[in-house]
């Protein structure tokens, strides 16, 4: 069977039983499971499927959105190497605002124990990665808690958004494209993060490839309004050449 073929049959499985497993799927086609895994990497950059831990699930809604555990879970390897590459995006001091967001979290668990920032979020998880670090003023955004994200929103974020000036904005996004701009399944949360856009001098996007050409139901800007993204080598050369075409740089860790 060609890889072509087998993608398909994957992708008939996942829609058929909502979830396929690497090691089930390997031991079907009688491949290893690294080949399962590049076909649910294909298949995921096509925006067939979603993968997760373990494994995949059909991507065949806008408003599909995974929950905090999946998504600490899902591209951990890539998501790690674009936190660590972010360090270096961090001020000698001033105002870092961080974006509700796996791989933020992990810029924030990242934070050198030397760092003097203020750090503004309205991510209940950073918030409490970073209420111990010695050098960090921490100011916890408050509003509506959304039960998936444990993320902050509605009228009193967008007001304490709208109140300060940071120097730079980590920022998350389910999807992203030239195309399409910065995208997310929801439309409170879309609103927050247009707001922490108009509130920092500085954009820095961090997302994994697996989210270049993902579309979904809630829009909140323009790539032309991200500076900078880092992002993993999957995103091929020729995609990362065509975004800063548009004016944003691109870092591919």
């Amino acid at each position: 069977m060609y890889a072509p073929e087998r993608q398909q049959e994957i992708l008939r499985l996942a829609r058929d039983g909502g979830r396929v497993d690497v090691l089930s799927l390997a031991e079907e086609f009688q491949v290893t499971a690294e080949t399962i895994r590049r076909d649910l990497k294909t298949l995921d950059r096509a925006g067939l499927v979603r993968r997760v831990h373990g494994g995949a699930i059909p991507a065949g809604r806008l408003d599909f959105e995974p929950d905090l555990a999946e998504r600490e879970s899902t591209a951990a390897d890539e998501k790690d190497r674009i936190a660590q590459a972010a360090v270096a995006e961090l001020p000698g001091e001033g105002t870092v605002i961080l974006d509700a967001g796996s791989t933020v979290a992990r810029l924030a668990g990242d934070l050198p124990l030397e760092a003097t920032l203020t750090v503004v979020t309205h991510s209940l998880p950073i918030a409490a990665r970073l209420a111990d670090h010695p050098g960090i003023q921490l100011h916890l955004v408050g509003g509506r808690v959304r039960h998936r994200t444990r993320a902050a929103v509605d009228a009193w974020a967008l007001r304490a958004y709208g109140e300060i000036r940071a120097d730079v904005l980590f920022i998350a996004a389910n999807g992203f494209s030239a195309e399409h701009g910065l995208t997310t399944p929801d439309l409170a949360e879309a609103a927050v993060k247009r707001a922490a856009v108009r509130a920092a001098r500085r954009v820095v996007l961090l997302a994994d490839s697996s989210k270049h050409g993902q579309e979904h139901f809630a829009r909140f800007g323009d790539l032309s309004d991200v500076d900078l993204l880092i992002t993993d080598t999957g995103l091929s050369p020729e995609d990362a050449t065509d975004i800063e075409r548009g004016g944003t740089e691109v870092v591919r860790a």
